[in-house]
């Protein structure tokens, strides 16, 4: 098992009256999604436990944690007093106790999307699980004149994912939307770094979400619709957003309407260092073209590459290169396009550049890759046969004029 803090090593948390918090602080956490999404500073799986008339558990937590999480559960409430389980998206960082939680309660109701049912059954198999499938706008009350609604979130950022509304608390329970890898063990917003805090949930949004952004622009004003107040939001990873909770939703509607910044990527690889060259040349010209806007040089066998994404959401136009190796480009640069296409990104300007030996196609497949992608591709650029020399960077200011136009 991971070494990381568990509700259960200091009682439950309360959040607000009585819900508590139930999770688990993952400190040690490098990656996820298998190795797809780096880690950097710690991550959470939320839990939370609602005691009303009714005492409800939203979500569960990793399947590594699955049989501590139930044992520390035990220790706060017998599990026969659960009346019910929400399980708000089926994947397994959230879904990974359910299997040892509902071995012990194997008739609680578990609410979750048809879709959700589909997910569950397809990774742990049909078991005979008591599913109450809901759907946008169904509720359940929960006594002391609360009561708990569903609201479907398909591609937020599967399409099981829903959030469950707590009113007289005014509690969203958000799961993976408004989210990050990010351990805060105080669980707050405002106990947070505040740098930190939105570093990972720009990160979390284009990495993971960004493919989604047409179906956020439409969730947001769907939620609004339903006039909803909401005081606090509490995701399923990272902080518990309790002041000015709207602040993240007010940035994700930003962010799903192709964002960006004044800023200009430079992502490369290279072999004998010349293509390394163009890089920071085209660096050098845009600070000389536009000395406001913000350049970042990226190679991109030595930076993460969730990292690297992040600033590609942030720039308004990208510069990309790579030798010809093998009469194509190198597989560093090729793996990160392949990447880059899935991400989505919309409204972006990109050029290409390189070196090459003998055949030269570096360059052109770049430009199709890129095109490939979403990105609108400048006709300028950067080929250079064998080191760039003088002609080829005073080719570098008509490139840096196009891109930036």
């Amino acid at each position: 098992m991971r070494c990381g803090t568990a509700f259960g090593g200091h009682m439950k948390r309360k959040i607000k009256n009585n819900v508590s918090w139930v999770g688990y602080i993952d400190w040690e956490l490098k990656t996820f999604h298998g190795d797809d999404f780096s880690i950097m500073h710690g991550s959470s799986q939320n839990a939370y436990l609602i005691e009303e008339e009714k005492t409800v558990l939203i979500d569960t937590v990793w399947a590594p944690h699955r049989f501590e999480f139930v044992e520390n559960l035990k220790k706060e409430i017998p599990l026969d007093k659960i009346d019910f389980v929400i399980a708000n998206h089926g994947e397994i960082d959230h879904s990974g106790a359910l299997t040892a939680l509902l071995a012990e309660i194997p008739d609680v109701p578990l609410y979750c999307t048809a879709n959700a049912v589909k997910s569950l059954e397809g990774q742990y198999g049909k078991r005979g699980w008591n599913f109450k499938v809901v759907k946008t706008g169904d509720s359940v009350d929960i006594g002391n004149g609360k009561k708990l609604i569903f609201i479907e979130m398909p591609m937020m950022h599967w399409p099981d994912s829903m959030a469950t509304y707590m009113t007289g608390d005014n509690i969203l329970f958000s799961n993976d939307a408004f989210g990050q890898h990010f351990a805060v063990e105080e669980l707050f917003n405002d106990k947070a770094d505040q740098c930190l805090l939105y570093k990972e949930a720009m990160k979390y949004y284009a990495n993971i979400l960004n493919p989604f952004s047409m179906m956020v622009g439409k969730k947001l004003p769907e939620i609004a619709a339903m006039n909803l107040p909401i005081d606090m939001i509490a995701p399923s990873h990272g902080v518990i957003w309790r002041e000015n909770p709207l602040q993240i939703v007010n940035k994700y509607a930003e962010w799903c309407a192709a964002y960006k910044e004044d800023q200009v990527t430079v992502i490369y690889d290279t072999m004998w260092d010349g293509t390394a060259a163009i890089a920071h040349e085209i660096a050098r010209e845009i600070n000389r073209q536009s000395p406001d806007t913000v350049v970042k040089v990226l190679n991109i066998a030595k930076t993460d590459k969730n990292e690297i994404m992040t600033e590609v959401f942030k720039s308004k136009a990208i510069a990309v290169g790579s030798p010809t190796a093998e009469n194509n480009i190198l597989s560093t640069v090729a793996g990160w396009l392949t990447f880059l296409k899935a991400l989505r990104f919309k409204n972006k300007k990109a050029a290409a550049f390189g070196c090459y030996g003998w055949s030269g196609e570096g360059v052109g497949i770049l430009k199709n890759l890129l095109k490939d992608a979403g990105f609108t591709v400048i006709d300028e650029e950067v080929k250079s046969l064998w080191n760039p020399d003088d002609d080829d960077f005073r080719k570098v200011p008509a490139l840096i004029s196009s891109l930036l136009k």
